[in-house]
């Protein structure tokens, strides 16, 4: 199992001091205050026990009825499972597939939880906009395909009309999609939706760590088709027991639509101001989503481990390489996860660094 590399990068950046922190995939911002309050409250009232394995019910229908406020689509709290973050929410979905091909670059975790479990893990090339060519998927065999939009780390987004073209493929050919939607609602296009709207035989997942802002209470969901409530419900009583209670409750209050305008307008801001400030440094793909700018340095260098720790001794910023979402040595992730007074430091930093070593090669 390959190491989480971005996890190494901030173990390294918290030893030095005067670090801007742009590797992590973290929200600096805060969630409702209504979230806070209602996790306190909790607490107060001792409502720590176990809940049942699929989670909160009064949890559960507060996620369908998102899905219908969001989407448009009606679900039934009972496909649901709330799981610790997202990440046993890969492990139940895993449990279903036998060989999984996802296009690259890909989150590190989704090959080691496929080791972990003993499946066959395919990467699929991706054209220049890192989207799935689906004619190039029929030369691969595999029974379920996995995909992110927004994809980390480019913030790459499928449309309808592209979501619908992988739904329809895995629904002809009998493929099992998996959709990983957790940065759904920081998307900056309103061309978009859940693969549910096209599938109804997918598996969804997503979580509260990214758009709702509430990355340490590690809660997520899962959404599965019928046939696979029972079974996922028996993997979840016996890997979860159930989702931490507390956020769970917390959880409730988290659906504040006006409040989350506000954080995907200045997730936006960061990123326009950003991109904008980069270009001209690096080449870069605009993300329509999540909160990443996927930039190539080859102009610089061809290692980006090297890179990366290149600009975090001698600039004092901190990013994530490429290597760590497939064979990318020539690209780094940089999160604008910070305040736009930090990510000016941070430009100042990169660009100042950056002139340096041009000098010195």
């Amino acid at each position: 199992m390959k190491p989480f590399i971005v996890m190494d990068i901030v173990k390294e950046a918290q030893k030095l001091s005067d670090v801007i922190h742009l590797e992590i995939g973290e929200p600096d911002l805060l969630p409702s205050p209504a979230v806070k309050n209602t996790a306190l409250k909790a607490i107060n009232e001792n409502r720590f026990f176990y809940t049942e394995s699929k989670g909160l019910r009064q949890l559960r229908e507060k996620i369908a009825n998102h899905y219908k406020n969001f989407y448009n689509v009606n679900l039934n709290p009972d496909n649901i499972i709330v799981t610790t973050g997202t990440s046993t929410a890969f492990l139940i979905a895993f449990y279903f597939a036998k060989k999984i091909a996802s296009p690259t670059p890909t989150y590190p975790c989704y090959p080691n939880f496929a080791e972990l479990e003993e499946k066959e893990f395919i990467n699929i090339p991706t054209n220049d906009n890192f989207k799935l060519d689906i004619n190039n998927l029929k030369n691969y065999d595999f029974d379920t395909l996995m995909i992110s939009s927004p994809n980390n780390p480019t913030g790459t987004v499928y449309n309808k009309k592209e979501l619908k073209e992988i739904c329809d493929f895995c629904q002809n050919n009998n493929i099992l999609l998996i959709s990983d939607e957790l940065y759904h609602g920081l998307v900056y296009t309103d061309n978009y939706t859940t693969a549910l709207k096209y599938n109804k035989n997918s598996i969804i997942i997503n979580g509260f760590s990214k758009f709702f802002c509430m990355p340490g209470f590690r809660i997520g969901w899962i959404i599965v088709p019928d046939n696979l409530i029972r079974k996922a419900e028996i993997i979840a009583q016996n890997i979860l027991i159930s989702a931490p209670s507390i956020s769970q409750y917390a959880a409730l209050e988290a659906f504040d639509y006006e409040y989350l305008k506000k954080t995907k307008k200045e997730f936006q801001k960061r990123r326009d101001f950003l991109y904008e400030n980069l270009k001209e440094v690096f080449d870069i793909t605009n993300p329509e989503g999540a909160f990443y700018l996927w930039c190539d340095i080859s102009r610089y260098s061809d290692n980006s481990l090297k890179f990366a720790k290149e600009v975090l001794y001698n600039a004092k910023v901190a990013v994530t390489p490429g290597i760590d979402f497939g064979n990318y040595p020539h690209h780094i992730r940089i999160a604008y996860t910070k305040n736009i007074n930090e990510l000016e430091i941070a430009l100042k930093r990169i660009k100042n660094f950056l002139k340096i070593l041009l000098k010195l090669n």
